[in-house]
């Protein structure tokens, strides 16, 4: 599987999804990511390592703990290329707009 098919079969499911939202604010531990869950530990372990392999999180270690934080250019530039391989003007035409708004 290429990098990139990685990351949309990690964007999938609808809870690594959120957990890519909940980073968006600064890293929060594994502890903290399953507390906003109603399902085990185990199971956020999962979604948390197919967001790893994809490049969208990292981890960093302190002590006894493992923090996560979104890598927003990974997602960025995939899905980027995605959007302009597919629909390049509507990529062109949302830049015009913007530059037209005052």
């Amino acid at each position: 599987m290429d990098q990139d098919a990685g990351v949309f079969r990690a964007l999938a499911d609808p809870t690594r999804r959120q957990i890519l939202e909940d980073l968006r604010d600064g890293e929060l531990t594994a502890g903290e990511i399953a507390d906003r869950f109603p399902i085990s530990g185990p199971s956020i372990s999962r979604h948390l390592g197919v967001l790893r392999s994809a490049g969208l999180i990292r981890e960093r270690r302190e002590a006894n703990r493992i923090y996560y934080a979104l890598v927003p250019e990974r997602l960025a530039l995939c899905v980027g290329q995605f959007l302009s391989a597919v629909c390049p003007d509507q990529i062109v035409v949302r830049h015009r707009r913007k530059k037209a708004q005052p």
